[in-house]
């Protein structure tokens, strides 16, 4: 337990930051899963603007952002080459 004023501010603020931060993750992780299960494009295009807020708010790193959209566009890219 704090025992300081301002350690009992920053668990407070530590608190909000962790739940804003769960729900930014668990957005884009399910978007993530959708477009990589689905080939249509406005998925893939919605977990690439997630992963972008994701990595902007500091809840990914930008470098991890860019290596899963690289990954999402091969994957898109293979499925419809596959296909047609």
């Amino acid at each position: 337990m704090a025992h300081s004023k301002q350690a009992l501010k920053r668990n407070r603020t530590n608190d909000k930051s962790r739940q804003a931060n769960k729900s930014t993750r668990t957005a884009m992780r399910t978007a993530v899963k959708k477009a990589a299960k689905t080939s249509q494009p406005e998925d893939l295009a919605k977990a690439m603007k997630k992963l972008d807020k994701a990595a902007k708010n500091g809840v990914i790193h930008r470098n991890a952002a860019a290596r899963k959209k690289s990954r999402l566009a091969r994957a898109a890219n293979k499925k419809a080459a596959a296909a047609s």
